[in-house]
């Protein structure tokens, strides 16, 4: 039996992840499950899967969580914070750490888990935008196994040799294929994306994700974090990674290698195929997704993506060249100005603007620790926050103006 631990359990990855362990409760048991604060989502999900710890990110939230489960007579001990997010990574109990908090609060128990030498299924790709170096060198320390679960990765994990490597080119690789579905607004001329509202941007064409993840979909911004991940995850430099907009979102990513060869991961655009694949990993267990049908699909299209219409993803290969504390600045103003879009306190092109403007503001520095990314993120964090008040000062004036 091997014992899991979700972090993020209530999000998109968490609940499908419970899903593929509900299909095989002969080798999965659930351990720890977290959340930020849907403690009505937690409480049902301790009263199904029986935890023996439920995490909080938000102390008032747990409070009110372990009044629930005492109400309904459920034992799942409630911790809270980031310690508590820690402690359920690292516990010596847990064989499995699927990471699935979104954005920079996943860092630190994912480093937790890989310190631990846990099996991780990493689906928080701002672990590795923020921290790359820091969190791979973790990774060999702690003598974690590390699998990525963005269907990206997964796909490209999949495809590439098993051996080790210094340079992708030493396996014979030639490059890696990032695809992109382009999002909803693919084919949106400049002055169709100036009137886009959260409404829209949260229609994603193929997959089902949270919140901000599907507006970094609609951006490419998510596509430029994967570009990160995967200089990580594959030790492939910047010009060895191409990103092609494939609109079908059939084929994840391939591998092309020196010989003309080109590997391929084709699926049903489901997040349960990767979280499966980690699950079992180095076996294949069922996940409960359909089967792909190539009639059914009848043609796979492919373009290049549009920089000038979509320039999150020039700036994340932008910050990828910079190196050091770039990603990192990118990766928290992108959520700090991803949160205001969907609060609609910005405009949808004011995104881009914003992440240029906090590049271009802070500079870069060698990343040393943990605590110097944690306070260049913070940094980074204020420096927007400044600007999208400095805009609305400004809406504001206008409007009065008029």
């Amino acid at each position: 039996m091997q014992y899991v631990t979700i972090l993020g359990s209530t999000g998109t990855i968490g609940q499908q992840t419970l899903d593929v362990i509900s299909q095989h409760p002969d080798r999965y048991a659930v351990f720890a499950l977290s959340a930020h604060q849907n403690v009505d989502a937690m409480l049902q999900q301790c009263a199904r899967y029986k935890p023996q710890y439920a995490v909080m990110q938000d102390t008032d939230a747990a409070q009110r969580l372990h009044q629930r489960l005492q109400s309904e007579n459920l034992k799942s001990e409630v911790l809270s914070g980031i310690e508590g997010l820690i402690e359920v990574s690292a516990h010596e109990t847990v064989n499995v750490v699927m990471a699935a908090i979104v954005g920079a609060a996943g860092l630190l128990p994912a480093l937790a888990a890989a310190n631990a030498g846990k099996k991780i299924l990493l689906a928080n790709k701002e672990t590795l935008v923020m921290a790359g170096q820091l969190f791979m060198d973790a990774v060999k320390q702690g003598q974690a196994t590390l699998l990525p679960i963005d269907s990206e990765h997964n796909a490209i994990f999949q495809a590439m040799p098993g051996q080790a490597y210094e340079d992708i080119a030493d396996v014979g690789v030639n490059k890696i294929i990032l695809t992109a579905s382009g999002g909803p607004f693919r084919s949106f001329t400049h002055a169709q994306l100036a009137e886009v509202t959260p409404a829209l941007a949260l229609k994603h064409p193929n997959w089902v994700m949270g919140a901000k993840i599907t507006v970094d979909s609609s951006t490419l911004m998510n596509k430029g974090l994967e570009v990160i991940e995967a200089h990580w995850l594959f030790n492939a430099r910047p010009d060895q990674i191409e990103v092609v907009v494939h609109p079908q979102s059939v084929i994840h990513s391939m591998v092309s290698y020196v010989d003309g060869s080109i590997l391929a991961q084709l699926g049903n655009p489901d997040m349960r195929t990767p979280i499966a694949y980690g699950l079992g990993y180095p076996q294949r267990i069922t996940s409960g997704v359909k089967p792909l049908s190539l009639v059914d699909i009848a043609k796979l299209e492919f373009e290049n993506p549009d920089t000038d219409r979509f320039p999150c993803l020039q700036l994340a290969y932008d910050a990828l060249a910079a190196g050091g504390t770039a990603p990192a600045v990118l990766n928290a103003a992108n959520e700090v100005a991803v949160a205001a879009f969907l609060k609609d306190k910005i405009h949808y092109l004011d995104i881009p603007r914003l992440l240029n403007e906090a590049l271009q503001k802070l500079p870069v520095e060698k990343v040393n620790s943990i605590e110097q990314l944690l306070e260049i993120d913070a940094k980074a964090r204020t420096c927007v926050q400044n600007a999208i008040a400095k805009t609305t000062v400004t809406s504001v004036f206008k409007a009065v103006a008029l």
